[in-house]
């Protein structure tokens, strides 16, 4: 399968070469983590199959954040923490995105300003599903960080899981949403606006702000998302790891260009889209995150200092899941350590892979 690595390996160099300078050191990392991720640069074990002989290398990961093949057990863990968060009631799918007058300025200051979308977000959330026409509680939010759209463009936007419900003010109800419907998106996206607006204009007092920005409507959509907890999960996770671009939707790597595959969001249809070399990677590097940047933060009934209360919440919603040992619902589970399982051999299929040594990092990235 053909990888991102591949291209940094390939036109990599020329591209540090021609921009490192120009480049945040976040970026830098990426390019040299990507390119030895899982080769002999980083180290790792060898096994051989007790049945064939043949040796079979295991190289370590590189565990950066912005790689695409480093992830998938994640994933998993991830939902199991969060597992124990979740509620028995629907949800809501909120997605608030910037207007294109705001991005270069967002690129420009990555670190503050992801940050105060995501804040803006959850507090114009928080606000209107306060409000008893609509809610009249404090729901839980679940907010996830988005750069990219379908052809690894610059598109910064806020994806939202919102409990259909909250609790009352005084703490001794719970208040759900009415049917399909949780605040007036018109109405949000405004809050969203000024919100945004006016951070903007304390922290950047030097910058005139076009009048039109506070004129104009903001993107934000709503719509309930799939109900049932393992569901929800699921749902929540493909949001969580997901890099600007998975190795699977590339299609050729070859005589300086690139070409992969991606959803048309109009059509829903598949398409593929081929782009200088260097282009695909100023267009893939700038997705990735600077050190320091929460891609995931959580707000209202999720958040840390509300975690007593949704426990709470989780016994009154749900009795009849209480464990007969008394365990909350939704308590983790005490594992007993077991050992790994044995790994067959990819060659012959019938043997057992025996582990033989540790492979010491060999100190630089492959050419």
């Amino acid at each position: 399968m053909l990888e991102v690595a591949d291209v940094l390996r390939q036109y990599g160099p020329a591209y540090l070469e021609q921009f490192a300078e120009k480049m945040p050191a976040c970026q830098r990392r990426a390019c040299a983590d990507l390119r030895r991720c899982r080769t002999a640069a980083l180290g790792g074990h060898l096994y051989q199959c007790n049945e064939c002989g043949r040796a079979h290398y295991s190289y370590h990961s590189c565990r950066n954040r912005s790689c695409p093949k480093c992830h998938a057990g994640d994933t998993q863990a991830w939902l199991q923490q969060r597992q124990t968060e979740l509620l028995p009631v629907p949800y809501y799918h909120v997605i608030f995105t910037l207007p294109q007058e705001l991005r270069d300025l967002t690129r420009r200051h990555q670190k503050s300003l992801y940050g105060l979308v995501m804040q803006s977000a959850a507090q114009a959330l928080l606000k209107l599903t306060a409000d008893p026409h609509y809610v009249g509680g404090r729901v839980g939010i679940l907010a996830v960080l988005h750069t990219w759209g379908s052809t690894l463009t610059y598109h910064p936007h806020v994806h939202c899981l919102v409990t259909g419900g909250g609790v009352s003010p005084d703490g001794q109800q719970w208040l759900p949403a009415r049917d399909n419907y949780l605040v007036p998106v018109r109405a949000l996206s405004k809050r969203f606006r000024g919100l945004v607006l006016d951070r903007l204009r304390r922290q950047f007092p030097e910058i005139p702000w076009p009048s039109s920005l506070g004129q104009k409507e903001w993107v934000v959509h709503c719509k309930p998302a799939v109900q049932g907890t393992q569901k929800v999960l699921a749902y929540l996770g493909r949001y969580i790891h997901r890099v600007a671009l998975t190795n699977s939707r590339l299609v050729s790597i070859a005589e300086g260009k690139v070409t992969f595959r991606y959803r048309d969001s109009r059509t829903g249809r598949t398409k593929t889209l081929t782009l200088d070399a260097q282009e695909f990677l100023r267009r893939f590097l700038q997705h990735v995150l600077p050190r320091g940047v929460h891609k995931v933060r959580y707000y209202g009934l999720w958040s840390p200092s509300y975690r007593d209360a949704l426990q709470t919440w989780q016994q009154r919603l749900a009795p009849a899941l209480a464990p007969a040992s008394g365990r909350p619902p939704g308590a983790a589970v005490p594992q007993t350590p077991c050992p790994p399982p044995a790994r067959p051999c990819p060659y012959c299929r019938t043997g057992t892979l025996v582990w033989v040594r540790r492979l010491p990092p060999q100190g630089r990235a492959p050419p």
